[in-house]
């Protein structure tokens, strides 16, 4: 019998290793060597098959750029772009332009008149063989072929608007440069954008407008943790390391979890934003991002552009304005903003629009008058005079373009905007008669009722399910369960990061510890897709996620984390110290 499961180990084993080796010979080549090209449609893959380098063509756009993406991880069928060579000088002609590894070790992109258009400048005589391969973590490395330890050049060196898990984010403190996350300038035109990321020499990262209004910040390096991102001290995902000589100064962080794929990027909207790639849905999950409002972002609208923080953070044009590029507009990219329908006619005859509950734009100019009539005269006589507001403070004129309004729900300034007289008549409406509007608010109010009355019955209705199972192992816990398995939360075991930490027993006397969430901004959806993203997480080192609760009439989430990991944990801590 032994005999027999020994042969049947052996054969197994063989046919693994068999099957293995069968799989690394058919796959792609991850490897270019020197006097070798790629051309067209060809491409070379990492050995673990992560991600691919080769010419892409983004959107509908007939412009082709070289690039590295993750292979698998697809959405609507279009690859996510990590790293773009040529982003500045696109191909026009594919089938006559090549990437080619020059036997001097030089890397350059050759167009269809094969003038280079992009190279790493990395010529050396000091090797005699080179070779260019894309490896498992993203990175592209030219390096010396005969010894694979001497890298000549990388990719990693030189990002877009990706930092990948185990790259550095640096500041030369030679040269007193730092590497920058530049945005795409839309989602079809890898070009650089307005929005960058970089490590300034005081040890913080800074976000930027236009290479120099800078909009975020990330505070100081604390030893721990970025003093305005104090979520990093949970190190949940990630572990981070900080390093500071004489010659570079640098972050770079990495997953627990190998397998999982994770990206940080600056996003077309001016924001900073991680993803996790969720295996069970095939998607990509943000689950951080700063700033969090894109309406907070400096330019986000562009020119006479508002961002209507009501409304998900949208931008529309102001009342007698369109947009300067509505391609770029329906491609994400408002920055351009917007221009007048009809010009100003810079004369008396030039009217204004009132906005109601507006966050008023910036580099306004302080005017001395003592009444609203005669700030609002102030600026009809500056034919420069784009708006003006009057209040408490005083006179304040705005003098051209207009940037970062936001409409607020409430509590704003009111805000004159000047336009010309056929934009303030076209937007007159007929008047409403009264019993239209006695009928049409009582309409409202009846069908309000309705609702309110079926919220009211499905809280009821809510408040005694069962606690279900959601995302494979996770459970959805109702508000009262945890009410009652915490006893009105009246154990605290400690507080953190966004909130205390409170002791639990569930109904089969299962211990447990669950985190009473504060401050979340974001929206159920999002909320689950976080959790989602956590749960699938296992490591030795965190305790494992086992079910939450969103309340919707709360605002704060309840993640519960089950304790027979944590206490157990606990016990073995204790045991150690005495």
């Amino acid at each position: 019998m032994g005999d027999k499961l020994f042969l049947l180990f052996f054969l197994s084993l063989f046919l693994l290793l068999f099957s293995s080796k069968t799989c690394l010979c058919s796959a792609a080549v991850d490897t270019i060597s020197a006097g070798q090209s790629l051309t067209g449609n060809r491409t070379i893959v990492s050995k673990g098959g992560d991600f691919e380098l080769g010419f892409f063509t983004p959107g509908k756009s007939l412009k082709h750029y070289l690039g590295i993406w993750f292979k698998e991880t697809q959405v609507q069928n279009k690859a996510v772009v990590v790293w773009v060579a040529n982003r500045d000088q696109p191909i026009i002609d594919l089938s006559s332009s090549e990437l080619k590894l020059l036997e001097n070790g030089n890397l350059v992109i050759l167009n269809e008149s094969k003038i280079p258009i992009w190279s790493t400048n990395s010529t050396s005589t000091a090797f005699n063989s080179f070779e260019l391969v894309l490896g498992d973590d993203g990175n592209l490395l030219l390096r010396d072929g005969l010894n694979p330890h001497v890298v000549i050049w990388q990719s990693f060196d030189h990002p877009t608007d990706t930092w990948l898990p185990g790259a550095k984010m640096r500041y030369d403190n030679h040269t007193k440069k730092a590497q920058k996350l530049v945005s795409w300038k839309n989602s079809e035109d890898p070009s650089p954008g307005l929005f960058s990321l970089e490590l300034k020499p005081d040890i913080e990262f800074v976000l930027t407008w236009n290479g120099s209004q800078q909009y975020w910040t990330s505070g100081a390096w604390d030893g721990e943790s970025f003093s305005l991102v104090p979520e990093m001290k949970t190190r949940l995902f990630y572990n981070y390391s900080f390093v500071s000589n004489e010659n570079e100064t640098y972050l770079r962080y990495y997953l627990y979890v190998k397998n999982v794929r994770s990206r940080f990027m600056i996003d077309l909207s001016g924001q900073i934003k991680q993803y996790m790639w969720l295996q069970a849905t095939k998607e990509w999950n943000q689950f951080w991002s700063k700033p969090i409002k894109p309406c907070d972002v400096y330019g986000y609208c562009g020119p006479f552009g508002r961002c209507n923080n009501v409304e998900d953070s949208s931008c529309q044009c102001l009342q007698g304005f369109k947009e300067k590029s509505l391609e770029d507009w329906n491609l994400g990219d408002p920055s351009g903003g917007c221009v007048r329908k009809t010009p100003l006619q810079c004369q008396a005859k030039d009217n204004f629009i009132q906005m109601l509950n507006i966050k008023s734009p910036v580099n306004s100019v302080q005017f001395s008058v003592d009444s609203s009539a005669n700030c609002q005269s102030a600026c009809l006589n500056n034919c420069s005079c784009n708006a003006y507001l009057y209040n408490s403070i005083g006179c304040s004129l705005w003098y051209g373009d207009l940037l970062n309004i936001q409409q607020l729900d409430n509590g704003g300034d009111e805000l004159y905007i000047r336009v010309a007289p056929s934009e303030v008549s076209s937007s007159k409406k007929k008047p409403v008669h009264r019993p239209v509007i006695v009928c049409a608010i009582a309409g409202t109010l009846a069908l309000l009722g309705l609702v309110l009355v079926a919220i009211w019955i499905w809280g009821r209705r809510g408040s005694v399910e069962m606690s279900i199972a959601v995302e494979g192992s996770l459970v959805a816990f109702t508000y009262k369960d945890l009410k009652i398995a915490s006893k009105n939360f009246s154990e605290i075991l400690g507080s953190g990061a966004f909130g205390s930490v409170f002791k639990g027993v569930l109904p089969d006397s299962t211990l447990i510890a669950m985190k009473k969430l504060e401050g979340i901004t974001q929206g159920e959806k999002q909320f689950r897709a976080e959790v989602s993203t956590i749960g699938t997480i296992h490591h030795v080192n965190l305790v494992r996620l086992r079910g939450f609760c969103y309340p919707s009439t709360l605002s704060n989430g309840i993640a519960l984390m089950v304790s027979t990991d944590i206490f157990r944990r606990i016990d073995i801590i204790s045991s150690s110290a005495s």
